[in-house]
C-alpha cells in the first residue's frame, strides 16, 4: 500500500474542470482551492487505501479470529492474579 507522509511533497500544475459559479464563490470567500482540493483528496486517497488494505487482508483477519474463538488467546492463560499471593 502506498503512504502519503507529511513532508514536503513535489507540486505538479493540473487542470481541473471546476463549476464556474463555485470557483467564483470560493475566491469571494478566500478559500484557497488548491490547498483544499490537496487536503480532501488527500484524506480520500487515505480512506481508499485502507478500505483496499481491509479487503486485501480479510482472510487474514477472518483466518486469526477463527484460531482464537478454537483456541482462545496465549495471554489469557498468562493473566496476573492477584488473589494469588
Amino acid at each position: 500500500m502506498g503512504t502519503l507522509s507529511p513532508r514536503i511533497q513535489k507540486k505538479r500544475a493540473v487542470n481541473l474542470f471546476v463549476d464556474s459559479e463555485l470557483l467564483d464563490e470560493a475566491k469571494r470567500l478566500g478559500i484557497n482551492v488548491s490547498d483544499t482540493l490537496e487536503r480532501r483528496l488527500r484524506g480520500i486517497v487515505r480512506a481508499e487505501q485502507e478500505k483496499r488494505w481491509l479487503e486485501e487482508n480479510r482472510a487474514a483477519f477472518t483466518s486469526i479470529n477463527a484460531f482464537i474463538d478454537s483456541h482462545g488467546l496465549l495471554s489469557s492463560r498468562l493473566r496476573y492474579r492477584a488473589d494469588n499471593g
